[in-house]
């Protein structure tokens, strides 16, 4: 049975539950970034949540929304905590966690982190998005120090989930270590092929869509700036959507889109375009293909790893246009096959043996394989081959 030293302010110890056998396993997680925020940070979180539940895993979840924050520069929508260590220490230790995951490298993350390991608590990382590509977009810092800290960061824990075997590969030649491999699901129910209709939106076919963040790092001019057939829908919003909106008054920006809303739009698309050169995975690419929406993109992590290059559901190519123009004769068919063997049941499962893993409970089945797959990514994969989650340790 691992213990958990006793903490200094409770004196009381955390133990492991899933060791022990007679506790249920309580995990808490540590996120910057949450509600009211729309992204795939919070859609991962809540989706894996909701699957955490169903094993019979407490889940407590520590957020900005129990803190005073101020807005972040250069990107208002996202709220920085405001809030010191003991605080933040009583949050975490009221809930006498199994273990701790930390989500995000923001400010609640580095203070979990050091209650950890002031505590000699064992926790698991996860990284989401390219911290260093979009602070140097926005402030004057060099790339390499930022990666300087994200090794910092990541490194002093036991292990870091990301989404791919690229982004592994990438993060482990920049000296990120204890790296485990978390894919990501879809809600085939809520996302699924329709009935197309002749002008949707009241645009003319074919319609060539992206959503997500209206924001810089998306890319968007370079999906916006194409000469296409058809009509351009932008679905979303950011701090970057009156500005284009400005800029392209020929393309249609639909706004942020929920629930059955999002779901119909997506259905509607002909194709679905992908121009982020920096997502660490895209869940709007699965989105869409569960859809029935077959995908452009350009060949970098995300699209490689979840369609290949020489796919029948979309196209990539380092000229977005080209892989626009073939994506319209892909198979809308086959984008649902391949959407369908992405589950969240089955990504929550690897989330939770990382975990386990991380804190010496198992030992993960999946390491040679993770480790095979960083070092050589496949240029061309097909539905049914090597899509999905890797196994999952057990």
């Amino acid at each position: 049975m691992l213990q958990r030293p006793a903490n200094t302010n409770s004196g009381e110890s955390w133990t492991n539950a899933a060791a022990a056998g007679n506790l249920p396993e309580r995990l808490v997680i540590v996120t910057d970034a949450w509600h009211p925020q729309v992204n795939g940070v919070v859609r991962s979180i809540e989706n894996t949540n909701r699957e955490l539940a169903k094993m019979g895993i407490e889940v407590s979840m520590v957020t900005p929304e129990r803190f005073n924050s101020i807005p972040c520069p250069t990107y208002p929508e996202i709220r920085l905590s405001i809030a010191n260590y003991r605080r933040i220490a009583r949050e975490i230790e009221k809930h006498k966690p199994s273990y701790v995951h930390i989500a995000t490298e923001g400010p609640l993350g580095l203070t979990a982190r050091r209650w950890c390991l002031k505590n000699r608590m064992p926790f698991s990382t996860s990284y989401h998005t390219r911290f260093p590509e979009y602070v140097s977009a926005r402030l004057p810092i060099p790339k390499n120090w930022l990666y300087s800290f994200v090794r910092w960061f990541h490194n002093g824990g036991a292990g870091c989930m990301v989404a791919t075997p690229s982004l592994a590969r990438e993060l482990s030649e920049k000296g990120i270590r204890n790296l485990m491999p978390w894919s990501r699901g879809i809600d085939a129910t809520q996302f699924r092929p329709m009935e197309l209709e002749e002008n949707p939106f009241g645009l003319s076919r074919p319609i060539f869509m992206t959503v997500g963040r209206v924001a810089l790092e998306k890319n968007l001019p370079a999906f916006l700036d194409l000469d296409l057939p058809g009509s351009k829908v932008v679905v979303g919003d950011g701090p970057a959507r009156a500005e284009l909106e400005k800029q392209y008054p020929e393309v249609f920006f639909a706004g942020v889109q929920f629930g059955e809303d999002l779901a119909k739009a997506y259905a509607q698309a002909d194709v679905f375009v992908f121009p982020s050169l920096t997502d660490t995975f895209g869940n709007t690419i699965l989105e869409a293909l569960a859809s029935g929406v077959p995908v452009a993109a350009y060949p970098v992590t995300g699209p490689l790893d979840i369609i290949g290059e020489d796919s029948e559901v979309g196209a990539l190519d380092t000229n977005l246009q080209t892989a626009c123009l073939a994506a319209l004769s892909a198979s809308r068919i086959k984008a649902r096959e391949l959407a369908m063997q992405y589950s969240w049941e089955a990504a929550t499962l690897q989330f939770i043996n990382n975990i386990r893993a991380a804190n010496g409970v198992i030992t993960p089945k999946w390491k040679k394989a993770w480790q095979f797959a960083t070092k050589s990514l496949p240029r061309s994969r097909k539905p049914g081959e090597t899509a999905g989650p890797v196994p999952s340790a057990d």
